[in-house]
This record gives C-alpha cells, structure tokens and sequence, in this order.
C-alpha cells in the first residue's frame, strides 16, 4: 500500500530532482535527411533509467522490454507495459546502435520494434494502435487509453526497423499507426477537434486534456513518416495541421510568469496545471526544434519566453501552484 506520507516524500523528491538535475534532451542535427537516423531528441540509455525522483523510472522484462512502476497513486498494479517509453527506449538504444554498429545492439532495437509489431492492436477503421492498460486518475479514465504520443513512439521506431530491415510489415503497421490520428477520441481515435484546430492527445479522456509536450512527441512520429514517405499527403496533413495548431494555441499556455503542463476545462481538473521546472526546459528544447524543423518564429518566441522565466521566484510560485493542482486531482 503507498501511504499519504510517501506521496510527500516523492513529491519532494521530484522537486529535488527537477531543480538540481532536470533531464534535458539535445537536439540532433540531423532533422529533415530521408534516412531516419538520430531521433529529434538524442535519448541515451543511462538518461532514461531514473527521471522521476524517488524510484527508479524503468526496468526490463526477461525479454528486454522495458516496464514502467506505475505512478505513486494507482494502487491496482507495480508495473506496467507503457507504450511511450518503450518506445523511449527504443530510440535510446537505436542511438546506441547507431554508434556502436554492434549486431547485439541492432538487435536489442530489433526487439522493441517487434514488440510494437506483436502488440499491435488493429481495426479496419482505426488502423494500428497501442493501448495502455492502466487507470489514469487525474483524466477519470480507468483505461485502457489510446494516446497519440504512443501512435508517434511506434512510428518513429517501426520506421527505423523498415530501414534497417527492408522488412515491409514494419512500414505498413506504421502507415496503419497514422490512420488514429484522423479520428475523434470518442471514436478511438487520438484527436480532439478545438477552437484552435485537432490536437493530438497523449493522454486521452472524455474531454479534451492537451497535453503540451504529447502533442510536440506526436508530431515528431508524424514528421518520420513525411521524411521517409514525402509523397503520403495524410501525413503531410496531419502534420501540418497539428504544426498550426500549436501555433494558434501556445498563448493559452504561457502563465506570464511560466507555462502550462497542459489546458484541461473539465470542472474537476485544477484550472491551472503548471509543468515542473523539468517539463518547464522541455517545452524549451521542444519549441527551439520545432523553430528549426520549421522555421516558424512563434516557436522560437516562445522557447525564448519561457526560458526567461526560468528564475528562482518564478520556481517557487510555480511549485506551489502543482502542489494545489495535485491536491485536488487527488494525487497528493
């Protein structure tokens, strides 16, 4: 059982953790080439093993699949398979390969794309997807729940075993995994249609969640497709759809003072949900490569705005809005 007083202790653990050693991705060089090599964010092994303060943030099964303890509330399992960071994984083991040359290596990336090829959940009218199997308190959602930044994980992973491989059931599950991101979460799929045109949801609810930093990974799978396929007009659509849509709804994520984690209305959600100092830099490091993937200068407004605000007062104001936004989500 995870008591009240251990939700504290690792709410002040992540604090630490945020402030004095945040996880910050570089940008690869490398964004636009046909030939997908370095993902857009260069994740190595070594980082990914401990993000979250107070636990170890993954382990391996006897087949080298990663899973994930699940979150300090949600008491019905310890671990879970998490599509996202399976395929985290995978991409910090591809980097890997790609630096080593080594067989084994090759072939520990080889097991993450079959383990998306294995799991793989398909429908005539949904195409590929991948669901995870655990509730999510915060969103009212018991699961499993389908989530656009799992789509954009198995794509940019799927897309790099076709490369490598030549095996053309990689590519088809992944031009399957683009068919989610044209339909409604209600349908199954993985968008919700705003005001500020269709965002791709990484956590999925009866409303709409948008998540920030979901929908930048979502698009990175997206834009793996168009690198490799620039004749699919679908994922040059989807793509540039959702590039607009950032733009026309990054205000609504800057606070003033720092940005949103994410902008959910439904009445029991917090009416503000700060990101962590953590996810503060990511949506930094996103932003400035969103600006060199596409030029667009909202992006590096942005990233330069947000990255202003990254001072001590700031901080600490932010830490005390998370902490009354956990309060009543219930998860402190």
């Amino acid at each position: 059982m995870k008591s009240i007083k251990n939700k504290y202790l690792f709410f002040l653990l992540r604090i630490y953790k945020d402030i004095f050693h945040p996880t910050v991705w570089p940008i690869s060089n490398d964004l636009h080439s046909k030939n997908l090599r370095e993902y857009y964010f260069l994740f190595s092994e070594d980082a990914i093993i401990n993000q979250k303060g107070g636990q170890k943030s993954l382990f391996f099964d006897e087949k080298g699949i990663p899973i994930n303890p699940t979150y300090i509330d949600v008491k019905d399992k310890a671990f879970v398979y998490f599509p996202i960071t399976i395929g985290q994984a995978g991409l910090a083991i591809f980097h890997t390969y790609l630096k080593s040359g080594k067989e084994e290596d090759k072939n520990r990336f080889l097991t993450i794309a079959y383990w998306f090829m294995d799991n793989a959940i398909i429908s005539p009218d949904l195409g590929a997807r991948w669901l995870t199997n655990v509730l999510l308190p915060q969103y009212k959602n018991p699961g499993p729940w389908q989530s656009a930044f799992s789509q954009g994980r198995a794509i940019s992973v799927l897309l790099r075993a076709f490369q490598i491989t030549g095996e053309k059931s990689f590519y088809h599950t992944a031009k399957d995994a683009l068919i989610p991101f044209t339909k409604p979460v209600r349908e199954g799929g993985v968008t919700s249609y705003t005001k500020w045109g269709p965002f791709y949801e990484e956590y999925t609810a009866e409303v709409p969640t948008l998540v920030l930093n979901g929908m930048v990974f979502s698009l990175c799978g997206i834009y793996d497709f168009v690198r490799a396929f620039p004749e699919n007009q679908s994922a040059k659509n989807i793509f540039e759809d959702g590039i607009q849509t950032i733009e026309n709804i990054l205000p609504i994520f800057n606070l003033g003072y720092w940005s949103r984690y994410n902008y959910c209305q439904a009445e029991w959600h917090p009416d503000i949900d700060p990101a962590t100092h953590t996810y503060q830099k990511l949506h930094i490091t996103q932003l400035d490569m969103l600006y060199q993937l596409t030029g667009k200068q909202i992006f590096k407004d942005y990233s330069e705005i947000f990255s202003d605000q990254l001072i001590m007062k700031n901080i600490f104001k932010m830490y005390l809005s998370k902490f009354k936004s956990l309060k009543k989500m219930g998860r402190l």
